[in-house]
C-alpha cells in the first residue's frame, strides 16, 4: 500500500498573460489523447491568450499523465510572468505527481515566496515531512500563526506527524496524529499513519484498536479494512484477516495487495 499522502489543496489563481502554439500531444503511454485534452489543445490553439483555457490544458494534461507537455505549457506561461504565484505551484504539483520531489520543492519554494498561500505551504510541509527535512516544523508553525482554524490545524498536526515518524520519533509522532485527530476526526490519513507507527512497532493490538476506530469513523473506508487485515495476520487470526481483506476489495476492487492477501491465505 503507497503510505504517501498527498493532500487535496485549493489552487488561488492569479491572472496572467501567454501565448502559445503548442500542438496537441499524444497521451504519456503513447495511445491516443482523450478527446476532452484534444479538444483543449484545439481550443487553446484558437485562443492563445486565453489563460484560463491554457490552464485547464495544462490541467488535463498532468490527469493523463503527460507531464512534460504540461510543463512546457507551464514554462511559456511562466516566461511572460515570472511573478504569478498560481504557476509556480501548478509547476510543482506536475513536479510532484510526475515523481520529481526535489523540483516540486523548489517551484513550491518559489511560489510561496512570491506569495505565502496557504496551500503552498502545505505543500511543502508534506514534502519536507516525507524527507525528513526539519523545515517541515517551521512551516507548520508559520501555517499555525495564521489561525485559519481546525481544518488547517489538522493537517499542520499531521505533517509534523509524518516528519516525526519518518524521523524515527515515535512518541512525538502519536502526540502530532492524536492532536491531528482531534481538530479532525474524520481525517483518515492520520489516522492510517498513527495505525502505521504501531504497527511497525509490532503493537498490533494497538494498531488494530487504530484502524478498527478508523473504519466506524468512516465505514466505506477500505484502507482501514485493509489494515485491520494486516493486523489480524501479524496476530495470526487467519479467519479474522480474511474477512477484512473481503471487506477491503469489496469497497474497492483495485485493491490487488487485498486481493492477494486473500489467495495467499485461503
Amino acid at each position: 500500500m503507497n503510505r504517501c499522502f498527498v493532500p487535496l489543496l485549493v489552487v488561488f489563481f492569479i491572472g496572467c498573460k501567454n501565448n502559445t502554439d503548442q500542438k496537441n500531444p499524444p497521451a504519456a503511454n503513447g495511445t491516443t489523447t482523450p478527446t476532452y485534452v484534444a479538444n483543449l489543445g484545439k481550443a487553446v490553439q484558437q485562443k492563445p491568450d486565453s489563460t484560463g483555457l491554457r490552464f485547464n490544458y495544462v490541467t488535463a494534461l498532468d490527469s493523463i499523465g503527460n507531464y512534460k507537455q504540461a510543463l512546457a505549457q507551464l514554462d511559456s506561461l511562466i516566461v511572460r510572468d515570472k511573478g504569478n504565484y498560481a504557476l509556480w505551484y501548478k509547476k510543482g504539483q506536475v513536479c510532484q505527481h510526475a515523481g520529481d520531489t526535489t523540483s516540486a520543492i523548489r517551484y513550491y519554494t518559489t511560489a510561496v515566496n512570491i506569495y505565502p498561500a496557504q496551500d503552498g505551504l502545505l505543500a511543502l510541509a508534506n514534502l519536507y515531512a516525507e524527507t525528513k527535512n526539519p523545515k517541515t516544523l517551521v512551516i507548520c508553525q508559520q501555517i499555525d500563526e495564521l489561525r485559519l482554524g481546525r481544518e488547517y490545524d489538522a493537517y499542520t498536526a499531521f505533517f509534523a506527524g509524518v516528519f516525526f515518524a519518518r524521523s524515527g520519533n515515535k512518541e512525538k509522532a502519536l502526540f502530532f496524529f492524536d492532536k491531528s485527530i482531534d481538530n479532525n476526526y474524520t481525517f483518515m490519513d492520520a489516522y492510517l499513519e498513527k495505525g502505521y507507527v504501531y504497527f511497525d512497532s509490532k503493537k498490533y493490538n494497538e494498531a488494530l484498536n487504530v484502524f478498527s476506530t478508523a473504519a466506524s469513523v468512516s465505514n466505506r473506508f477500505a484502507d482501514a479494512y485493509y489494515w485491520q487485515g494486516k493486523c489480524y495476520e501479524a496476530l495470526l487470526k487467519k479467519t479474522e484477516a480474511i474477512a477484512k481483506y473481503q471487506q477491503a476489495f469489496a469497497l474497492d476492487n483495485a485493491m490487488v495487495e487485498a486481493e492477494a492477501a486473500i489467495k495467499r491465505l485461503q
